[in-house]
C-alpha cells in the first residue's frame, strides 16, 4: 500500500492507495498554522489512522509546502514559513519512526497529473498550483525535475512580467522581495486586489459569483487577475515551453480562465503561435497527495 501526505498551508491530507492507483481511504484535517511541532504530530496521526482503518502498513511519501535545501535538507522557500530553516526531513523521520520520501508539494502535484491525470501522454508537464499561495512543479517523463538548487518550478517567486505602472514595485512578499507572482495571483491576492479597487473583503469564489451576476467591479478584478496569470505562463513558454500546463489549487476552479488564458498567453509569449493545452487537474485540488504516494510507486 502507498500512503501519501500533502502537508499544505491550510490542510493536511492523507491518502492510502493501491499500487495501481485505486484509492482506499482519504483523511483531511486543518493545518495547525504556525505550529511546526503540531504539524509533525498531525502528519504522524494521519499516517497512523490510514494504516489502522485500512488494516495495512504502507510506504510514506510526503509533499511539503516548500522544498529542502539540497545540502542541509532543511526547509526553504515555504509559504508555510514555519518550516523554513527547520530540519523537516529529519524531524518527520523521527516523528514517524520510519523511512520516508519527501518532495515539494507542487512537484508531487505535477507527478500525480503526469502519471494518471491531465498530463498523461505529455513528456514535460508544468503543474501550476494557485491557492493560498502560488507555485509550480515540473515533471519530465513522470518524474519530478529538481535541478542542483532544488528550485525548479519556483514560478511564484519570479516577478510579475510586463508590469504596469501601478504594479510597481508591488506588495512585499514573505520571501523579502517585492512584486512576486504569488503576491498578484494567489487567492488571497485576488481578494486583496478587489479590496484595493473598492470591493469588499470576500473570497474569490464570491467575487466570481458577483461577476457572473453582472457586477462590473468583480469583472474588472477577474480580468486583472487572469491577465497576470497569462503573463506568468507566457514567460514559462518562453523558457521551458512545456507540453502541457495543468492547473490546480482552489483558483483552478475558476472555469472562465480556461477559455480566456490561451488568447492572453498568445498575446504575451514571444512565439507567434501558442498551441500548449491548459488543462484542469483531473484529480482535483488535492492531486498532490496522490503524487506524494507515487514517490514510492513503480511509476514514479
Amino acid at each position: 500500500m502507498l500512503i501519501g501526505i500533502d502537508w499544505g498551508g491550510t490542510k493536511i491530507e492523507g491518502v492510502a492507495m493501491e499500487r495501481d492507483g485505486r484509492e482506499l481511504l482519504r483523511i483531511r484535517e486543518a493545518t495547525p498554522r504556525g505550529d511546526y511541532d503540531g504539524c509533525l504530530r498531525l502528519v504522524a496521526d494521519v499516517v497512523r489512522r490510514l494504516e489502522v482503518e485500512t488494516g495495512q502498513n504502507g510506504s510514506v511519501g510526503i509533499g511539503i509546502p516548500g522544498s529542502l535545501e539540497p545540502q542541509s535538507r532543511r526547509g526553504k522557500g515555504g509559504s508555510s514559513t514555519w518550516i523554513n530553516g527547520r530540519p523537516v526531513e529529519a524531524d518527520l523521520r523521527a516523528t514517524l519512526g520510519r523511512e520516508l520520501r519527501i518532495e515539494n508539494d507542487a512537484d508531487c502535484f505535477a507527478v500525480s497529473e503526469a502519471i494518471d491525470g491531465a498530463g498523461v501522454g505529455h513528456r514535460v508537464v508544468f503543474g501550476v498550483i494557485i491557492a493560498s499561495g502560488s507555485g509550480a512543479g515540473i515533471a519530465v517523463d513522470g518524474r519530478a525535475h529538481h535541478g542542483p538548487n532544488n528550485s525548479a518550478g519556483d514560478w511564484g517567486h519570479n516577478p510579475l512580467p510586463y508590469p504596469q505602472t501601478d504594479e510597481v514595485p508591488g506588495t512585499e512578499c514573505y520571501c523579502g522581495k517585492y512584486g512576486c507572482m504569488e503576491t498578484w495571483i494567489s487567492g488571497y491576492s485576488f481578494t486583496r486586489d478587489f479590496i484595493r479597487h473598492g470591493g469588499d473583503d470576500i473570497p474569490p469564489a464570491q467575487i466570481m459569483d458577483m461577476r457572473r451576476s453582472g457586477d462590473e467591479r468583480a469583472d474588472l478584478a477577474y480580468r486583472r487577475w487572469v491577465d497576470r496569470v497569462a503573463r506568468g505562463l507566457a514567460i514559462v513558454v518562453n523558457t521551458v515551453d512545456p507540453d502541457v500546463f495543468v492547473m490546480g489549487g482552489g483558483m483552478s476552479n475558476i472555469d472562465e480562465m480556461y477559455d480566456d488564458l490561451p488568447d492572453l498567453v498568445r498575446e504575451y509569449a514571444f512565439s507567434t503561435v501558442f498551441a500548449t493545452p491548459i488543462q484542469r487537474a483531473i484529480h482535483g485540488d488535492s492531486s498532490g497527495v496522490r503524487g506524494a504516494a507515487w514517490l514510492w510507486g513503480e511509476r514514479a
